[in-house]
């Protein structure tokens, strides 16, 4: 062996649980205000008297601010490093802005008026800021899990960790939503921003004190200058464009993010308008969700991975999400209990294919660390605008739906409303095309023979 692979080797150890701990910390911001953007910003802005056509369009414009962002933050990474730095400054700005995303709207008070026009301009400006933030720590957090180790099996605990702390910022969100719903009512617009103010405030301090912890307890990524020798090279995009794996982890990736964020932003309405539970089932259904992943994103650190067994989990994950999408579709009214069954089964299927869809990417990257924060950022902006225009789409046409049925049709038996669609049948599809990408798929695990030491040591 010669003194270049023996020094991949020797950097190829596994690293402990208080670093896997940290690191996973350092995302719990971002995790709690992407929950509330998903979950609350449509209600929101469709509560405050905004039409769903213009709700929708908030929420593309952050989405594409975010995928512009997540491509030129990879570059600089790569050029300069530094992850820390750009993870502190993305987090600050997500911190000042997020709050302004659910305030009130600047352009009205500075111009005296308000319309509708004015409203959506406001709120998509802040939108706009925000996702810069987002996206600057997203891609710097992200890109760390390949420069920490080289080790496989540790690669995929940080992957999990993080998406366990990913539930944990969740159910934070849940838990923060139900106190201040129960303490403040709403009789108005204005009580209704001050709600979603007083969430934002709350969200983004429990969110900075695990950041905190992060910047703390991780140590700046060494590995990218150890193994190079030069901190500032980087490989050319077109290297990774011609690797046929490229294509096929992005896919992969792209089509887990819109079964994940399409699903939860149309919960709460399905839960609600078409399935008549009581309202509480908008907290206890998600909770669920987040529960059940968060256990299997634990239980998956202690798996021993290879190329194979990420290929299996992640195609178990989407067969699970081909049934739950089925049951979605066809679920009665009058068996809505049911739903708390099939969140068991989502959660579990999100952690399979979340943990194993990111840990894809750092077999991609392997040892070409030099690249790693475009390969991250290349795959988010994908997935941000992809994203953000299925969101369009279907809020549009469900407004547009629902405009056509209350005015000339009733709503019968056999009507499927736009949200189990984009519920049930978008989901399903994108779980189907993905395992079929992931399983043409050629994975090989760095540093096989390394996976059964204990991430302890």
């Amino acid at each position: 062996m010669s003194n270049h692979d023996e020094s991949f080797v020797s950097l190829a150890q596994p690293i402990g649980r208080w670093s896997i701990f940290c690191f996973g910390l350092g995302h719990m911001l971002n995790d709690i205000t992407a929950a509330c953007w998903f979950t609350y910003l449509l209600l929101f802005l469709t509560d405050i008297g905004l039409s769903p056509g213009n709700a929708a369009t908030v929420m593309l414009s952050g989405q594409v601010a975010d995928g512009l962002t997540t491509i030129v933050a990879g570059e600089l990474i790569d050029r300069f490093g530094r992850f820390k730095i750009w993870h502190g400054a993305g987090s600050m700005l997500v911190a000042v802005s997020f709050s302004s995303v659910f305030g009130g709207c600047i352009p009205c008070i500075f111009y005296s008026r308000s319309s509708s026009t004015l409203r959506t301009v406001g709120y998509s400006f802040f939108a706009a800021i925000f996702n810069v933030g987002w996206a600057a720590t997203q891609v710097s957090h992200m890109s760390m899990i390949n420069c920490i180790t080289l080790n496989s099996t540790s690669r995929v605990a940080l992957a999990s960790c993080r998406n366990a702390f990913n539930m944990v910022a969740n159910l934070s969100l849940y838990a923060v939503a139900l106190l201040v719903f129960s303490i403040s009512k709403a009789k108005s617009h204005v009580d209704i921003e001050h709600q979603y103010r007083m969430i934002a405030y709350i969200s983004i301090f429990i969110g900075c004190c695990f950041v905190v912890v992060f910047l703390v307890g991780t140590k700046e990524p060494s590995l990218k200058v150890a193994v190079h020798g030069d901190r500032h090279a980087r490989i050319s995009w077109s290297y990774w464009f011609k690797k046929v794996l490229y294509y096929q982890v992005a896919l992969a990736y792209v089509l887990t993010r819109l079964i994940i964020n399409v699903s939860q932003a149309f919960l709460a309405y399905y839960v609600i308008n078409d399935l008549h539970m009581a309202q509480s089932a908008t907290a206890l259904v998600p909770a669920l969700i987040y529960v059940f992943s968060f256990i299997v994103s634990v239980t998956l650190q202690e798996v021993v991975w290879t190329g194979q067994r990420l290929k299996l989990y992640y195609s178990a994950g989407g067969i699970l999400w081909m049934f739950c999408g089925a049951v979605i579709l066809i679920l009665p009214t009058s068996m809505s209990a049911f739903m708390y069954v099939v969140s068991f089964v989502i959660g579990v299927a999100n952690a399979l294919m979340v943990v194993t869809g990111v840990s894809m990417q750092t077999v991609l990257v392997g040892r070409d660390l030099n690249g790693c924060a475009f390969v991250c950022g290349s795959l988010s902006f994908l997935d941000k605008i992809l994203c953000g225009l299925a969101l369009y789409f279907l809020e549009s046409f469900q407004s547009n739906t629902a405009l056509h049925i209350s005015k000339y049709n009733p709503l019968d038996a056999t009507y499927i409303s736009v949200t189990r669609y984009g519920l049930g049948l978008v989901p399903a599809v994108c779980a189907f095309l993905g395992v079929a990408v992931t399983m043409s798929m050629d994975l090989h695990a760095p540093y096989a023979k390394y996976l059964t030491e204990s991430l302890l040591e």
